[in-house]
């Protein structure tokens, strides 16, 4: 059902200092910046900063997550697979595209995604996010 790695999100405590960081440093090409995050590529991978929100006793952990592609036609059927198996989901969705955030055995938090950084960009561009920016 999965048909590969899709993106990975890290939270970051300095949003300038990190797209400085994966742009001018590890050459990552920007794609666009937006008050409270940035979404980056190398080739074919999509790399998303997202500013770090304070962490409660509800929720200790970070945004930090990976993210795997799914085609649309087999979502709902993977999701309920998943929560049959007694994974627990940690986040609802907010953005383009359907995606399904759960946890594995050990806690690590991750999501399926229908979509690409394409399809998110061309939804941003019509929708964009706070101050956002695009870049070529």
């Amino acid at each position: 059902m999965l048909t590969g790695f899709n993106h990975l999100t890290l939270s970051v405590s300095d949003l300038e200092q990190s797209f400085d960081f994966y742009s001018n440093l590890l050459w990552f090409k920007p794609e666009a910046v937006w008050a409270t995050g940035a979404y980056l590529s190398l080739k074919d991978f999509w790399l998303c900063l997202s500013l770090s929100k304070a962490a409660t006793p509800e929720r200790p952990t970070t945004y930090t997550h990976y993210a795997f592609s799914i085609p649309a036609e087999n979502f709902d059927e993977f999701k309920k697979r998943v929560l049959a198996h007694g994974s627990q989901a940690w986040q609802q969705n907010s953005s383009e595209g359907d995606s399904f955030y759960f946890l594995d055995p050990d806690g690590h938090q991750l999501e399926v995604h229908v979509g690409s950084l394409g399809s998110r960009l061309a939804a941003c561009k019509l929708k964009p996010y706070d101050g956002m920016k695009f870049f070529d």
